[in-house]
């Protein structure tokens, strides 16, 4: 009888993948609104720190493959990290006062 084997690698690597598919899916629906600029922020620092490695792993060429995957990761982080600034300024912007109609600022430059 035969002793315990290996699974093999990439099987591994995709089982870990659809784990973190759902316990990502379950985290995401947990948290409140409230949370949601904060977190935005924190997400998009860590695709910062994705586009520095697929960076690194794009540039040491080993294969064409690893080459290609670099590129997309940079690609698809760099629309990430983007798009969430965009989306955490939008957001903020609506917390800022808001100028009424009929409340305009005195010009300083107008003549008197």
């Amino acid at each position: 009888m035969k002793g315990l084997q290996v699974a093999d690698p990439l099987l591994i690597s995709v089982l870990i993948f659809v784990i973190a598919i759902f316990v990502g899916y379950e985290l995401i629906t947990k948290v409140p609104p409230t949370l949601h600029t904060p977190l935005m922020s924190g997400s998009n620092a860590i695709s910062g720190i994705i586009v520095i490695g697929a960076i690194v792993i794009a540039g040491q060429g080993h294969s064409s493959l690893s080459i290609v995957l670099g590129v997309i990761a940079v690609a698809l982080a760099t629309v990430n990290v983007v798009g969430g600034f965009l989306v955490t300024d939008r957001m903020l912007r609506m917390f800022r006062p808001r100028e009424r109609p009929g409340s305009k600022k005195p010009d300083s430059e107008s003549p008197k």
